[in-house]
């Protein structure tokens, strides 16, 4: 499907954009692979990655300008929506931005898609939009329902909306492990709650789940990822495992558990070997056997969170792969 198309990825100088654009290129051959993001810096330093490949492109440009995304998206195949305001203090402190760009530049990147004829796009989701406590998590699940709505606008034959919903990335920038790396040696690490979980999934995992969405999709599929679990105390032994352990308290906006599938979702999602799908409860979609294809539902009141899970990581798994990735954690 993405051989010799031209993608675009909006916020495509992230973490995920770094990981995706040389995967995809290595495994589709891509015509043109469009990165489009605001930060003229940030977009001259990854040219510098990919100079000599003229299948590469970037565009300076905003999602909140709906004019700007028009213009981007001329002679677009797919699109993946990976751009979004993300750190919940930033989003607390900062709610109208963090509006204007999750919500608001959804609704750009929806409308330009159908009028320009986009063939499919995927948007990047978080756990924090299954059952929302905080601003950023409200925004990205109204981002999640006006993708999975795109679809009623595109029309049968028009462009196919679908989102992919994963948890805590491996060793990302501002995420837990780096953070406790900077600490490490210190005699003791801060832990927010002793009770704590977190989802481990790497930006690879990422890229391959938004893969399988292009090729899977009908339109309006949440697509959740099967990925292990651990204890932010066993995240810090793996780090520090000399280190003390000081309990500081749970951030504002911050969940003790991470949650990719409510108890509400469950009546509309179904299971598969590596991941889940909650289907679309408008249009009857979620009984559409061409979007459930082989799935099977789960049952009712199910959750999927980072406690309740049957799949775990223990320590020397997250240490081998802190050794695997040394040079790239804090950096992705």
């Amino acid at each position: 499907m993405l051989n010799q198309s031209t993608i675009l990825i909006t916020g495509g100088t992230g973490s995920f954009g770094h990981t995706f654009v040389p995967m995809t290129l290595a495994r589709y051959n891509p015509r043109k692979l469009i990165v489009y993001s605001r930060d003229e810096m940030k977009q001259w330093e990854m040219a510098k990655l990919f100079r000599g490949d003229e299948r590469v492109r970037f565009f300076i440009g905003d999602v909140r300008d709906r004019e700007r995304m028009y213009r981007a998206l001329d002679g677009v195949d797919y699109v993946v929506h990976a751009a979004a305001t993300k750190i919940v203090p930033t989003a607390e402190y900062n709610p109208f931005e963090c509006v204007k760009t999750n919500v608001n530049g959804a609704m750009n990147v929806i409308d330009a898609c159908i009028d320009r004829r986009v063939k499919g796009v995927v948007a990047l989701s978080t756990d924090k939009a299954s059952s929302p406590v905080n601003l950023y998590g409200a925004t990205k699940l109204a981002s999640d329902k006006l993708f999975v709505a795109g679809n009623s606008y595109a029309g049968v034959d028009g462009c196919k909306f679908s989102v992919v919903r994963y948890g805590n990335v491996m060793g990302s920038r501002g995420s837990v492990i780096p953070f406790f790396l900077t600490q490490k040696g210190k005699g003791s690490l801060p832990v927010t709650d002793a009770r704590m979980t977190r989802f481990m999934i790497s930006l690879e995992q990422g890229v391959e789940l938004v893969w399988h969405a292009f090729e899977d999709m009908e339109g309006g599929e949440i697509y959740v990822k099967k990925i292990p679990s651990m204890k932010v105390t066993d995240i810090a032994l793996a780090v520090d495992p000399e280190a003390q352990h000081e309990i500081v308290g749970i951030r504002p906006g911050e969940k003790l558990h991470e949650q990719m599938i409510s108890p509400e979702d469950a009546y509309y999602t179904y299971e598969y070997p590596e991941h889940f799908k909650i289907l679309p409860a408008i249009h009857s979609w979620h009984e559409d056997f061409k979007r459930i294809k082989d799935g099977r539902r789960v049952p009712a009141g199910f959750t999927y969170a980072s406690d309740n899970n049957t799949e775990w990581m223990d320590v020397s798994a997250l240490q081998a792969w802190i050794a695997q990735h040394q040079d790239k954690i804090g950096r992705i």
